[in-house]
């Protein structure tokens, strides 16, 4: 049978086309002979078609309604704007089509027609004649086009035999109306379900059964057979940087690497889901393998090859569209269709289906332009990485760094789509015009339509955040003076740090007589003047120079940008003998001391070498869940689950603030210093509250129990919705008007306290709520970028971690490559601004390069799960707390491990094993009582008690009564825990009764 040169069309639809009617016939059938030339003009298109009788069953493609001259946009009833969907072409074959190989490439669209006839649609040129290649004696299953555009190459495959076609011969060849050469390469085949070229076009993968053939193009021979599968191999694709390695996807519901040179099986992925398998991409630029299931589940794995073929992401197409949808509502930018909103109970009633199913039928790549300037470093790129997701109920644009829908393409939303329900897809996308081509056949009937697709509104929208406004981090504009924060610049400029010697004085001094003596020293008004009013002060010691109390004890060298990332364990400690979990640390703006808050009440302070005994902050009656450092390294914050805030003195270890459950409505969950330690910003309930406060370090030894410090609320706002808050962050390290705020209904809502609003909520941030928000802070050892101040880190149990843009209010890249499904998991910024670290639950940290979304570093040498990590401000050091008491620090140098062994000495000094340490020892000088024996000197009174003696230790002194059964301090003289001492904070303890002769 010849060929088609020109297209053949049949007398009666050239009627038709004569008189300008395009409408589609139901049945043409076969045509009898006619001849001659046909000039047509419908809608502005112009053509000439030569009409001559080909056999009648080449002539069924003509049942037809085309919209190659009359292209219609099909607009969607709910209102988008943001999506221009034009279907280009329709026909319907004879036979089913619904579970092919569709074959698109940057020049043509290939797809069957009839069974055994393949079809070509220009892309470039849409009014080009369509190309029919004939060859095939049975049903065409699989096709695909060539990597390279000169020779364009196309492959087709039937259960009789593999055919290789070169477009630009079978073009001309078609113009001078010869047959079309076609290379046949195989015979006697399998059902064959999908094709796959070679980067270089020098091989063909076929997927025929449970087998693998790899066929030579020049040789048209098979070169090799890959067995392995239990089920047929539904896809295959070449790995682009390494020709020889090639991957598979089976039915039985797992992936294959094979070497198809040597013919041998390279690795073996267990069952990952109780679906098969059906579509599979490799990611050149991230080295990732990304597979998609009949049940809408999507895995991306990691092809670095000293990653051992490590799972990065796990995503649910159905859980994602709903979380796209119900951020496209919040936001406003666009309605959603009556049809896609969840249908009313009076629809399920009448039988209608309530959820559709996602099954990933196709993988493509897809180009967007970048929303990130050049100036955000690591994240600044031409283009953003996305893949087109094809289902059998819409086309979806997936973010490969975020795992997050850019946007998503409905065929039930737009009415006029002859293809409601796809079986089988193919898309094509061409970057440089922003626009996108889509091939669908009909699940359940013949139909075959070619959608174009107009991606520049969506480029259009993306640009635009919120409402319009950009945000920053860095404060761009002058404190309104109606703006709440203008307290805090009004005050700062009149008052003076407290803790002066003055007002100790002042409330010392009482009221004395005038004269304490019986004779009074002459005045001096009848001696002779002084010649020397002063002389000044010479003979210095010191030659001028500091006292050693003044000096520093450190230099501060400038943070290294190129840093590699900690990765060897340096130090580990245990900060109680006792099973307690560290549930927060953070180090001081100086990288010397490291603050951690621990769930047995207390919070430590260590010095950053973690040498020395650490500093106690006992007082909480709950688990301390965060700590917080003032800008001056003065304070420190502590808040527990007893739902109290306190402020302490870091030098001298005593509680100045306490704000309880007595003065708040509800409790408070979160807080921090913020706006250089202006204020203190808190969370209480579902409200944001801002406060002033004053720290008076005064001691009046008599009245020691009345509090000196007091705060003060100026400024409150509720959360949209009246939602809890889980967290809250803001930049206390300069000036910004930006809070970040995490509800409990998993929104994350932007403060500005410049003008006293919020100003943008981002729904869905999370599928959980959000348990800690990290921003980059910085540090003052080193400097970034501008724009990189934008970044922060959310965080939530069982969704990984997200990096947000400020500037654009959208993720730009989601890290999941560590186990946290039940136990809330830190998260840290280096200064450097390169890595982000968080903990696990599998007892390791691990460290993640912004730009890559697998992790770069495991840390191991925890017992149990990492809660807290923090990086040092100051040398590239990453300190990680675990749930099983250690606390240790990974450092960029020699391997060390220092575990400390401690002991408890007994009444008469001989050592204790296995008991713990006292709590209230943690401000002793010496080292965890490793050289501390304990003493009775004598006895004593206390308060006309004689039964008490006086206990002597390292750096603390103990008050005790017999019979023994409390113990007292006497720098306040009251129980443990009753209120705070002036030698530090103390600790309420049970002490067993002894006897008279034990204590003697």
């Amino acid at each position: 049978m010849q060929s088609l040169g020109p297209c053949f069309v049949p007398s009666s639809v050239a009627a038709a086309l004569t008189s300008g009617s395009w409408k589609q016939t139901e049945e043409v059938g076969s045509v009898g002979p006619s001849t001659g030339l046909l000039d047509w003009k419908a809608h502005g298109g112009v053509g000439t078609m030569v009409v001559e009788p080909p056999a009648p069953s080449v002539i069924s493609f003509l049942e037809w309604r085309s919209k190659m001259e009359t292209a219609q946009e099909v607009s969607c009833p709910g209102g988008r704007e943001d999506a221009v969907v034009t279907e280009k072409y329709v026909a319907e074959s004879r036979e089913v089509v619904s579970h092919v190989q569709l074959a698109c490439g940057p020049l043509y669209c290939a797809f069957p027609l009839d069974g055994n006839q393949l079809c070509l649609w220009s892309i470039r040129d849409p009014s080009h004649q369509l190309l029919i290649l004939q060859g095939h004696l049975q049903t065409i299953t699989a096709m695909a086009f060539g990597n390279k555009e000169n020779p364009s190459l196309l492959c087709s495959a039937s259960q009789d035999h593999l055919r290789i076609w070169n477009l630009d011969e079978c073009r001309e060849n078609t113009l001078k109306e010869l047959v079309p050469q076609r290379t046949v390469m195989c015979t006697l085949l399998e059902k064959v379900l999908y094709l796959r070229f070679s980067p270089e076009d020098r091989v063909v993968a076929a997927c025929a059964g449970s087998r693998v053939l790899v066929l030579d193009v020049e040789s048209s021979s098979v070169l090799t057979e890959l067995e392995g599968h239990q089920g047929p191999v539904t896809a295959v694709e070449f790995c682009p940087w390494k020709a020889q390695m090639l991957i598979s996807v089976s039915e039985d519901r797992s992936f294959k690497v094979w070497d198809h040179h040597m013919g041998t099986l390279m690795y073996s992925s267990p069952v990952l889901t109780a679906y098969p398998l059906l579509s599979l991409f490799i990611d050149e630029d991230s080295k990732q393998l990304l597979t998609g299931c009949a049940d809408g589940q999507l895995w991306v794995f990691s092809l670095i090859e000293r990653h051992h073929y490590r799972c990065v992401a796990h995503v649910d197409l159905r859980k994602k569209n709903k979380a796209f949808s119900t951020r496209r509502m919040a936001s406003g930018v666009c309605s959603l269709p009556e049809e896609s909103q969840r249908p009313s109970r009076k629809t399920l009633d009448q039988g209608e289906e309530a959820e559709a199913a996602f099954p990933i039928l196709m993988l493509a790549s897809c180009y967007l332009p970048s929303l990130l300037g050049s100036g955000c470093g690591v994240l600044s790129s031409e283009n953003t990485r996305c893949l087109w997701i094809g289902s059998s109920t819409g086309l979806f644009i997936f973010n490969l760094a975020s795992f997050e829908l850019e946007d998503a393409f409905h065929f039930k939303d737009f009415r006029r789509l002859s293809v409601r329900v796809a079986g089988s897809c193919a898309v094509t996308s061409q970057a440089a015009h922003l626009k996108a081509f889509c091939l669908l056949t009909s699940l359940f009937g013949r139909r075959i339509a070619i959608l174009e697709i107009s991606l520049a509104p969506l480029v259009t929208s993306r640009q635009v955040p919120g409402a319009g406004k950009a945000l920053s981090v860095l404060a761009s504009s002058c404190v309104l003076p109606t703006s709440p924060l203008y307290f805090g610049i009004v005050k700062g400029k009149g008052t003076k740090p407290a803790g002066q010697k003055q007002s100790v004085v002042k409330n010392v001094i009482g009221d004395q007589p005038l004269v304490f003596h019986t004779k009074v020293r002459s005045s001096g008004y009848a001696s002779a003047p002084h010649l020397t009013m002063f002389s000044p002060k010479t003979n210095f010691k010191n030659d001028g120079k500091r006292s050693s109390k003044c000096r520093i004890d450190h230099k501060c060298e400038e943070y290294t940008l190129e840093s590699p990332v900690p990765s060897k364990l340096r130090k580990q400690i245990a900060v109680c003998q006792e099973p307690t979990a560290v549930n927060c640390v953070q180090y001081s703006g100086d990288g010397q001391r490291l603050a951690c808050g621990l769930a047995n009440h207390l919070s430590l302070v260590f010095d950053a070498s973690l040498t020395g005994t650490p500093a106690a902050f006992s007082g909480h009656d709950g688990a301390v869940s965060t700590v917080c450092w003032s800008h001056d390294r003065r304070w420190l914050l502590s808040v527990a689950q007893d739902q109290t805030l306190r402020l302490w003195s870091a030098r001298r270890r005593e509680l100045l603030l306490l704000l309880g459950r007595g003065r708040r409505s509800k409790p408070v969950q979160s807080a921090q210093f913020y706006y250089m330690d202006a204020f203190i910003l808190l969370s209480s309930g579902e409200e944001l509250q801002l406060l002033e406060y004053h720290v008076d370090t005064s001691r009046d030894e008599i009245k020691r129990y009345e509090p000196r410090s007091r705060c003060e609320c100026v400024f409150r706002s509720s959360t949209r919705g009246a939602t809890a808050v889980t967290s809250l962050s803001a930049v206390n390290d300069f000036h910004s008007h930006v809070v970040l705020v995490a509800g409990r209904n998993r929104t994350l809502q932007v403060f500005d306290l410049n003008t006293g609003c919020s100003a943008a909520v981002i729904a869905e941030a999370h599928s959980r709520p959000i348990h800690q928000i990290c921003q980059n802070k910085g540090s003052s050892f080193t400097a970034q970028q501008s724009q990189a101040y934008n970044l922060f880190l959310t965080t939530a149990i069982g969704d990984g971690v997200r990096l947000w843009d400020l500037r654009t209010l959208r993720c730009e890249r989601s890290f999941e490559g560590h186990p946290n499904r039940s136990y809330p998991c830190g998260i840290a910024f280096s200064p450097c601004g390169r890595f982000v670290a968080c903990g696990a639950e599998d007892r390791h940290a691990y460290v993640y390069d912004l730009g890559c979304s697998t992790f770069s570093h495991r840390l191991a040498g925890h017992a149990d799960t990492v809660s807290g990590v923090a990086f040092n401000p100051a040398s590239p050091q990453v300190f990680c707390g675990s749930c099983a008491t250690t606390l240790p620090p990974t450092a960029h140098g020699p391997a060390s491990w220092q575990p400390h062994q401690h002991r408890s000495p007994s009444l008469d000094g001989s050592p204790l094993t296995g008991s713990p340490q006292p709590p209230w020892m943690g401000n002793c000088s010496s080292s965890w009582l490793s050289d501390c024996c304990w003493a009775v000197p004598g006895r004593a009174t206390r308060a006309g008690n004689q039964h008490t003696s006086l206990w002597a230790g390292a750096g603390r002194f103990l008050l005790l009564d017999f019979p023994l059964t409390q113990a007292f301090c006497p720098g306040c003289c009251t129980q443990f825990g009753e209120s705070p001492c002036s030698l530090g904070p103390h600790q309420k303890m049970e002490i067993a009764p002894i006897t008279s002769a034990q204590s003697r």
